[in-house]
Protein backbone atom coordinates (compact mmCIF):
# COMPACT_ATOMS: atom_id res chain seq x y z
CA UNK A 1 0.00 0.00 0.00
CA UNK A 2 1.42 3.33 -0.99
CA UNK A 3 1.80 5.77 1.88
CA UNK A 4 0.30 9.16 1.28
CA UNK A 5 2.13 12.03 3.14
CA UNK A 6 0.17 14.67 2.92
CA UNK A 7 0.57 18.40 4.77
CA UNK A 8 -2.39 19.45 6.70
CA UNK A 9 -2.61 23.44 6.00
CA UNK A 10 -4.27 25.41 8.81
CA UNK A 11 -6.19 28.48 7.92
CA UNK A 12 -8.88 30.29 9.22
CA UNK A 13 -10.08 31.63 6.04
CA UNK A 14 -11.78 28.23 4.30
CA UNK A 15 -12.98 27.30 8.31
CA UNK A 16 -14.70 30.54 8.31
CA UNK A 17 -16.48 29.86 4.92
CA UNK A 18 -17.46 26.36 6.34
CA UNK A 19 -17.85 26.69 9.52
CA UNK A 20 -20.56 24.24 11.24
CA UNK A 21 -22.91 26.40 13.56
CA UNK A 22 -22.43 25.41 17.25
CA UNK A 23 -25.60 23.59 18.81
CA UNK A 24 -28.43 25.91 19.15
CA UNK A 25 -28.78 24.54 22.70
CA UNK A 26 -25.57 25.80 23.28
CA UNK A 27 -25.68 29.00 22.06
CA UNK A 28 -28.79 30.19 23.67
CA UNK A 29 -27.22 29.25 27.16
CA UNK A 30 -24.24 31.10 25.91
CA UNK A 31 -26.27 34.31 25.19
CA UNK A 32 -28.03 33.79 28.29
CA UNK A 33 -24.91 34.40 30.34
CA UNK A 34 -23.87 37.68 28.64
CA UNK A 35 -25.72 40.66 30.56
CA UNK A 36 -26.89 42.17 27.03
CA UNK A 37 -29.48 39.68 26.55
CA UNK A 38 -30.30 38.12 29.87
CA UNK A 39 -34.07 40.22 29.93
CA UNK A 40 -34.37 38.53 26.50
CA UNK A 41 -36.71 35.30 26.97
CA UNK A 42 -35.79 31.76 25.36
CA UNK A 43 -38.13 32.55 22.25
CA UNK A 44 -36.51 35.87 21.74
CA UNK A 45 -32.72 34.53 22.26
CA UNK A 46 -33.62 31.99 19.74
CA UNK A 47 -34.55 34.67 17.26
CA UNK A 48 -30.84 36.36 18.39
CA UNK A 49 -28.90 33.07 17.54
CA UNK A 50 -30.30 33.83 13.73
CA UNK A 51 -28.14 36.68 13.79
CA UNK A 52 -24.93 34.47 14.62
CA UNK A 53 -21.85 34.50 12.26
CA UNK A 54 -19.06 31.30 13.37
CA UNK A 55 -15.56 32.47 12.69
CA UNK A 56 -12.33 30.71 13.71
CA UNK A 57 -9.12 31.84 14.29
CA UNK A 58 -5.73 30.79 14.59
CA UNK A 59 -3.39 31.37 17.83
CA UNK A 60 -1.66 34.98 17.03
CA UNK A 61 -4.50 35.41 14.32
CA UNK A 62 -5.68 39.38 14.51
CA UNK A 63 -10.16 39.15 15.16
CA UNK A 64 -9.41 43.20 14.67
CA UNK A 65 -7.29 46.17 14.81
CA UNK A 66 -7.63 49.10 16.67
CA UNK A 67 -9.10 52.12 14.82
CA UNK A 68 -11.01 49.59 12.36
CA UNK A 69 -14.58 50.62 12.37
CA UNK A 70 -16.80 48.38 15.23
CA UNK A 71 -18.57 46.05 13.47
CA UNK A 72 -20.19 43.81 15.82
CA UNK A 73 -20.09 41.93 19.34
CA UNK A 74 -17.75 38.69 19.62
CA UNK A 75 -18.47 35.96 22.10
CA UNK A 76 -15.77 33.46 22.82
CA UNK A 77 -16.86 29.62 22.21
CA UNK A 78 -13.55 28.26 22.90
CA UNK A 79 -9.91 29.62 23.35
CA UNK A 80 -8.67 32.94 24.35
CA UNK A 81 -8.38 36.51 23.27
CA UNK A 82 -6.20 39.39 24.38
CA UNK A 83 -7.38 42.79 24.08
CA UNK A 84 -4.47 44.90 24.08
CA UNK A 85 -4.01 49.04 23.17
CA UNK A 86 -1.24 50.56 20.44
CA UNK A 87 1.48 51.96 22.60
CA UNK A 88 2.92 55.07 20.68
CA UNK A 89 6.14 53.08 20.12
CA UNK A 90 3.86 50.64 18.43
CA UNK A 91 3.59 48.03 20.85
CA UNK A 92 0.46 45.70 21.93
CA UNK A 93 -0.14 46.25 25.46
CA UNK A 94 -2.37 44.08 26.98
CA UNK A 95 -5.30 45.25 28.42
CA UNK A 96 -7.36 42.40 29.15
CA UNK A 97 -7.06 37.95 28.71
CA UNK A 98 -10.52 36.49 27.90
CA UNK A 99 -11.97 33.05 27.63
CA UNK A 100 -14.48 31.02 26.61
CA UNK A 101 -17.96 32.38 27.60
CA UNK A 102 -16.52 36.37 27.43
CA UNK A 103 -17.50 38.93 25.47
CA UNK A 104 -16.14 41.69 23.73
CA UNK A 105 -16.54 45.14 21.18
CA UNK A 106 -19.98 45.30 22.57
CA UNK A 107 -19.97 49.57 22.20
CA UNK A 108 -19.74 49.12 18.58
CA UNK A 109 -23.44 47.91 18.82
CA UNK A 110 -24.21 50.92 19.75
CA UNK A 111 -22.08 53.60 18.28
CA UNK A 112 -20.19 51.85 15.29
CA UNK A 113 -17.13 54.01 16.18
CA UNK A 114 -13.32 53.03 15.82
CA UNK A 115 -12.19 50.32 17.83
CA UNK A 116 -10.50 51.45 20.08
CA UNK A 117 -8.09 48.49 20.87
CA UNK A 118 -7.20 45.36 19.24
CA UNK A 119 -8.04 41.75 19.81
CA UNK A 120 -5.97 39.01 19.35
CA UNK A 121 -6.80 34.97 19.34
CA UNK A 122 -4.43 33.90 22.05
CA UNK A 123 -4.94 30.23 21.51
CA UNK A 124 -6.94 28.94 18.69
CA UNK A 125 -10.46 30.35 19.25
CA UNK A 126 -14.00 29.49 17.74
CA UNK A 127 -15.54 33.16 18.15
CA UNK A 128 -19.80 33.89 17.51
CA UNK A 129 -20.45 37.38 15.94
CA UNK A 130 -23.53 39.26 15.72
CA UNK A 131 -22.70 41.98 13.62
CA UNK A 132 -24.73 45.60 13.93
CA UNK A 133 -26.52 46.12 10.98
CA UNK A 134 -28.32 42.58 11.88
CA UNK A 135 -28.82 43.82 15.72
CA UNK A 136 -29.97 47.16 14.16
CA UNK A 137 -32.58 45.49 11.94
CA UNK A 138 -33.38 42.71 15.37
CA UNK A 139 -34.27 46.43 17.17
CA UNK A 140 -36.61 48.14 14.21
CA UNK A 141 -38.33 44.97 14.00
CA UNK A 142 -38.45 44.17 17.63
CA UNK A 143 -38.21 47.73 19.64
CA UNK A 144 -39.37 46.55 22.89
CA UNK A 145 -36.77 43.33 22.51
CA UNK A 146 -34.41 46.28 21.49
CA UNK A 147 -35.03 48.26 24.26
CA UNK A 148 -34.18 45.41 26.67
CA UNK A 149 -30.70 44.94 24.12
CA UNK A 150 -29.60 48.42 25.04
CA UNK A 151 -30.52 48.57 28.76
CA UNK A 152 -28.14 45.58 29.37
CA UNK A 153 -25.51 47.12 26.96
CA UNK A 154 -26.07 50.17 29.15
CA UNK A 155 -25.77 47.91 32.34
CA UNK A 156 -22.01 47.00 31.40
CA UNK A 157 -21.09 50.30 30.14
CA UNK A 158 -22.68 52.14 33.60
CA UNK A 159 -20.51 48.91 35.47
CA UNK A 160 -17.20 49.61 33.72
CA UNK A 161 -17.11 53.04 34.13
CA UNK A 162 -17.79 52.95 37.76
CA UNK A 163 -15.17 50.41 38.03
CA UNK A 164 -12.84 52.96 35.96
CA UNK A 165 -13.89 55.72 38.16
CA UNK A 166 -13.02 53.62 41.10
CA UNK A 167 -9.35 52.53 39.95
CA UNK A 168 -8.90 56.49 39.08
CA UNK A 169 -9.76 57.65 42.77
CA UNK A 170 -7.24 54.27 44.34
CA UNK A 171 -4.41 55.87 41.64
CA UNK A 172 -5.15 59.60 42.51
CA UNK A 173 -5.42 59.02 46.24
CA UNK A 174 -2.30 56.68 46.54
CA UNK A 175 -0.17 59.09 44.44
CA UNK A 176 -1.56 62.31 46.66
CA UNK A 177 0.19 59.91 49.84
CA UNK A 178 3.24 59.09 48.47
CA UNK A 179 2.43 55.04 48.01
Amino acid sequence: MEEKNEEVIHSSFWSNLFNAPTEKSDMLKSLQAIPIFKELSKKDLSLITELIHYRNYLAGEFIFYQDDPGLGLYLIREGEVTIAQVNSSGENLPLAYLFKGDFFGELALIDGEKRSATAIAKTDAKIAVIFKPDIDEFIEKYPSKGIKILKGILQIVTYRLRKINNEFLKINHSQKNGD
